[in-house]
């Protein structure tokens, strides 16, 4: 994904009031930016340190600044933007860099679907039938970002309690029971990081509906992206620990 004009470098402030950041642009002067993660952001609030972020030319928007990237509290690169992963994944998807996921021949974004009335975030359907190691039916691929920093190369997911991720593996779990392929996705918006675990003392709920969608037949790919002021994009696997 390209970043057109470039992010721009500011140093961290503060955030307040869940979706408000304070930064102080290189020229010295505080702006607010509007900040697009709606959770805690644990590990990812460090005063002073170096911070990247966007701006927009729609004078409808009250804050013409999105926070983007900050440097975590062990010093890697987190992208913070909660509405980049669907983006990097289905990019990754279409150029064909996820060997599991290959073989279907048309996306789709935001299809509802489900019980629980959700929405799905990639839809892969028309498999090719010469794929025989697949299952048949559609692939539902929902997306998680990635920012919990942990220190010594380990990341987790999620970073504060989340009962729409139960409910989106819940959901998953149903179209497995309907004989499709469900994919939980992690997007990995963060550096030095070399394994992602869940967070089971955030939000133990998550983690036992996890382990009973595993169980089920959910699949779970994680992919880390890099990250500069013109370019994001998804480029290896890591381990999930479990």
């Amino acid at each position: 994904m390209h970043i057109t004009p470039r992010l721009l470098s500011g140093t961290f402030i503060k955030r307040y009031k869940r979706f408000f950041t304070d930064i102080c642009t290189a020229d010295g002067d505080v702006i607010t930016l509007h900040c697009p993660n709606t959770g805690s952001m644990k590990n990812c609030q460090v005063e002073g340190s170096p911070c990247w972020y966007s701006l927009s030319d729609n004078p409808k928007r009250k804050l013409a600044g999105t926070l983007e990237i900050v440097t975590s509290a062990f010093g890697n690169l987190a992208g913070v933007n909660t509405g980049r992963p669907n983006h990097l994944a289905r990019e990754a998807i279409e150029n064909d860099l996820i060997p599991e996921l290959r073989g279907y021949s048309s996306l789709r974004a935001e299809v509802r679907y489900g019980e629980e009335k959700s929405r799905i975030d990639l839809l892969l359907e028309g498999r090719d039938d010469s794929a025989a190691d697949r299952k048949s039916g559609c692939c539902y691929v929902e997306v998680k970002n990635v920012t919990l920093d942990c220190g010594e190369g380990r990341a987790q997911f999620p970073d504060s309690v989340t009962s729409r991720g139960s409910k989106h593996l819940r959901e998953l779990m149903a179209m497995v029971a309907e004989g499709h392929r469900a994919v939980l996705f992690f997007c990995v918006q963060l550096s030095g990081v070399k394994e992602v675990s869940v967070a089971a003392h955030i939000d133990p709920l998550y983690a036992e509906t996890l382990t009973a969608a595993i169980a089920a037949g959910v699949e779970v790919l994680v992919w880390q992206a890099d990250m500069t002021d013109s370019c994001i994009s998804l480029q290896r696997p890591l381990r999930l620990a479990l």
